[in-house]
């Protein structure tokens, strides 16, 4: 796995909340069919295709939002498995409409495990950083001794 670093944190941290709604149902239910809630279905699939990614051709996303192909390859297979869902119930269908399509399950699946992905990539990213800050220290206080 070759990590491309991410040249827009920014933009990473709307794509792994969003993913890891996709890939909760409970959330999908407890927020996203509640009207006075701001995050829907519509607001993170905006996240995903629109606003910080484009989960229907992730390539470009590579180092920007996405750290490797892993990601790449599984955030395509998302926005596939979604454009089947949407292509089900129509684009102007209910949220509930899509949670209740028998591909849906299909969808939570793949965020799952893409979700799975990203948090692992992340938290072995942020390790080798303090890895690298922890030997930066040690570097400086043995050159500070006598």
């Amino acid at each position: 796995m070759t990590d491309h670093g991410i040249e827009l944190p920014f933009f990473r941290l709307h794509v792994v909340p969003a993913v890891l709604a996709l890939a909760t149902p409970s959330w999908q239910r407890d927020v996203w069919l509640r009207p006075e809630e701001f995050e829907d279905l519509d607001y993170v699939i905006h996240v995903l295709f629109d606003d910080f990614c484009d989960a229907g051709d992730p390539v470009s996303w590579l180092g920007k939002s996405l750290r490797t192909q892993e990601e790449v390859t599984l955030m395509k297979e998302l926005g596939d498995a979604y454009s089947v869902v949407q292509n089900q119930v129509g684009s102007s269908a209910p949220d509930q409409d899509y949670l209740g399509s028998p591909e849906w399950a299909s969808v939570v699946a793949i965020a799952a495990r893409l979700a799975q992905v990203m948090v692992t990539n992340d938290l072995q990213a942020a390790a080798l950083l303090h890895e690298e800050q922890s030997q930066q220290g040690t570097d400086r206080q043995s050159s500070s001794r006598p």
